[in-house]
């Protein structure tokens, strides 16, 4: 893999290659932009297929990153690590604090938190070796309650453009995935009266949301092809694709999920196809949204309301899409990009953080 050509297709400032012989830990620390503020993103514990694939992944969650802050209105940019690996591993306090040394060498210019396969508790072994982490037991922790329910918000500014208004009782709503983000997301849903059809590939947490919720299921080959008014991925990326597009009877598109589109081409088709899409790093930046907050000291409502605003930011990424005549993931692009414009690019490139959980 060309991995100084990526960078530089992409817009990457630094990719760091990070490996701790004595725990075995082995990561990647991909950091896209710093124009607005120092890159944030979360730590992926994963087993990935090989190294490339695991660079590719962090590549574009990082890029991802720093269009989520951008339109959140966060004075971030974006970074994101992975770890390479068995997640389930026991000895979590020497991988993790491994993986903190390598964040403190950066000095500030990202911070780290929890994602799919780390926790709040992986997060304090960080903490032992680095001030620059955030989602920590005890502050914000884990932000998937508002992650779910920034989702929940962007859904309903879809409905509003679809239907003319954003109530979402009776609506059905098709979920693939069952972890927390889309549990918090089935929360909100639940509570207005939405119909729910979920999926995943850890049974257990299908129970949860049937007890719960009284949700219907699918098999998760099977979530693509259940007729519904909304689609809502809320696991791994790239599942909006040439074979699941083709099987999809839904009219909006919107969850948790990052990188849901495989290609870009796959957003010109939803829109072809007439299925509203609510733009991937838009919707479910609630997560971003609850970590700034800890980092800024704002109390959980703050963060909440802040999430709330998903809603006007959905619309607005509508009407740009209208006004310039671009399907919706160009849109919520051009958004972003102008406001990282007028930070007058990576002039903060070496920016340090001043404060990070209540330290100098």
């Amino acid at each position: 893999m060309d991995v100084l050509g990526s960078m530089e297709s992409m817009g990457h400032e630094q990719v760091v290659f990070c490996h701790d012989p004595a725990s075995g830990y082995q990561g990647i620390i991909a950091i896209h932009d710093t124009s607005l503020g120092p890159a944030l993103g979360g730590t992926r514990f994963w087993q990935y297929a090989s190294a490339d694939e695991a660079v590719v992944d962090a590549l574009r969650l990082a890029r991802g990153m720093t269009y989520k802050a951008a339109v959140a209105g966060l004075d971030l940019g974006g970074g994101k690590s992975v770890i390479l690996g068995n997640n389930k591993r026991p000895d979590r306090e020497a991988i993790f604090r491994a993986h903190g040394r390598f964040v403190d060498s950066l000095g500030g210019r990202y911070i780290t938190a929890e994602d799919i396969g780390t926790s709040p508790a992986d997060m304090e072994f960080v903490r032992r070796e680095t001030r620059y982490v955030a989602g920590l037991q005890g502050l914000s922790g884990d932000p998937s309650p508002v992650t779910g329910y920034g989702v929940y918000m962007g859904m309903k500014a879809c409905a509003r453009q679809r239907w003319g208004g954003d109530s979402l009782a009776g609506r059905t709503v098709v979920v693939q995935g069952a972890g927390k983000v889309a549990y918090y997301l089935c929360v909100n849903l639940h509570a207005e009266g939405a119909k729910l059809i979920v999926t995943d590939i850890d049974g257990e947490k299908v129970k949860r949301m049937v007890g719960e919720f009284g949700a219907a299921t699918a098999t998760p080959e099977a979530i693509y092809d259940q007729p519904g008014d909304i689609f809502a991925p809320c696991a791994l990326g790239a599942i909006i694709n040439d074979d699941t597009l083709a099987r999809l009877k839904v009219e909006i598109v919107a969850g948790g999920a990052n990188n849901q589109l495989a290609e870009e081409r796959h957003g010109v088709e939803l829109e072809r196809r007439g299925m509203l899409y609510a733009p991937d790093f838009v919707v479910n930046a609630g997560g971003l949204i609850n970590v700034y907050g800890e980092l800024q000291g704002w109390p959980e409502e703050r963060a909440k309301g802040k999430a709330r605003e998903i809603y006007d930011t959905i619309l607005k990424v509508f009407a740009i899409a209208a006004r310039d005549g671009i399907p919706s993931f160009q849109a919520a692009d051009r958004l972003a990009e102008e406001r990282i414009a007028t930070a007058g690019g990576p002039g903060r490139m070496w920016w340090k953080q001043k404060s990070v959980n209540g330290e100098q």
